[in-house]
C-alpha cells in the first residue's frame, strides 16, 4: 500500500505519503492564496522523499471540507484527476476529522469530549464536536463563534479557528493546522478495519463566495 495524502481545505497546502504502516513523508505550507500553485509541488516533494513516483501510488485520500471554495476545489479537482490517470480509488475524509485524529495522535486530547474549529472567514468558523479523536458526535456545521458559546463552553479546542476567538474558545491546543500526515495515517486505519469514507465531492456548507451580480442581464443572439 502506498497512500497519497493531500489537503486544500484550510490555509495549509499539505501532502503526505503513507506507507500502510507509517507517514513517510510530509510537506505543509500555510498560505491562504496559493492553494493552486503550491499543491502540485508538495506531492512531487513528498514522493522523492519517500523515494516513490507517482506510479507508485495505490490510493489517493483527500481532505473534502469543509472549506472555502476556492481553495477546496483545488485538492478535490486534483485528487479526481490522480485517481482518474492512476486508477486508483480516491477515498474523502472530512477536513476536521483529520485534525481530530492529529490531535489525538499528539496526545493533546483524551478520550473526553473536544471541539475541532477551522476558520470559515466572515467572522464564521466551520466547526464539529468529538467524544474521543475517533467520534465525531454533530455534522459539520459553519457558525459564528458567538453563536454556539454555550455548545463549546470548557471544552478543549483545536484548530486555527478556534485560536481566532478565544474568548468562546477558553482552552485552545494543538494542532493549529490540518496534517495530511494525520489524515493519511486515518485512512490506513479504516482500510485496515473496513471503515467508511465519504465521496471526493466538496463539503461546503454554504454558498460560494462568487455569484453571479443581481441585475446580471443575459445577451441572447438576435
Amino acid at each position: 500500500m502506498l497512500l497519497l495524502a493531500f489537503d486544500t481545505a484550510t490555509p495549509a497546502i499539505t501532502a503526505a505519503v503513507h506507507d500502510g504502516t507509517a507517514v513517510v513523508a510530509e510537506s505543509t505550507v500555510v498560505d491562504a492564496r496559493r492553494h493552486g500553485e503550491l499543491l502540485l509541488p508538495s506531492v512531487d516533494k513528498v514522493l522523492a522523499e519517500a523515494g516513490a513516483s507517482l506510479s507508485d501510488v495505490t490510493g489517493v485520500v483527500v481532505g473534502v471540507g469543509p472549506g472555502p471554495y476556492t481553495g477546496l476545489r483545488v485538492g478535490l479537482v486534483t485528487a479526481a484527476a490522480f485517481g482518474d490517470a492512476l486508477g486508483v480509488p480516491v477515498h474523502g475524509l472530512c477536513t476536521l476529522d483529520g485534525l481530530a485524529h492529529a490531535a489525538g495522535a499528539s496526545g493533546t486530547v483524551g478520550e473526553g469530549p473536544f471541539v475541532v474549529a477551522t476558520d470559515a472567514r466572515r467572522k464564521e468558523v466551520y466547526w464539529a464536536r468529538y467524544e474521543g479523536p475517533g467520534r465525531r458526535v454533530t455534522d459539520p456545521a459553519v457558525d459564528r463563534p458567538a453563536d454556539i458559546a454555550e455548545r463549546v463552553a470548557g471544552l478543549p479546542a483545536v484548530g486555527a479557528g478556534a485560536a481566532l476567538y478565544p474568548e468562546v474558545f477558553t482552552d485552545v491546543r494543538p494542532p493549529a493546522d490540518q496534517s495530511a500526515g494525520a489524515l493519511a495515517s486515518l485512512a490506513a486505519q479504516r482500510l485496515a478495519t473496513g471503515g467508511e469514507f465519504l465521496p471526493a465531492l466538496p463539503l461546503y456548507l454554504r454558498r460560494p463566495d462568487a455569484q453571479v451580480p443581481a441585475g446580471y442581464k443575459a445577451v441572447l443572439p438576435k
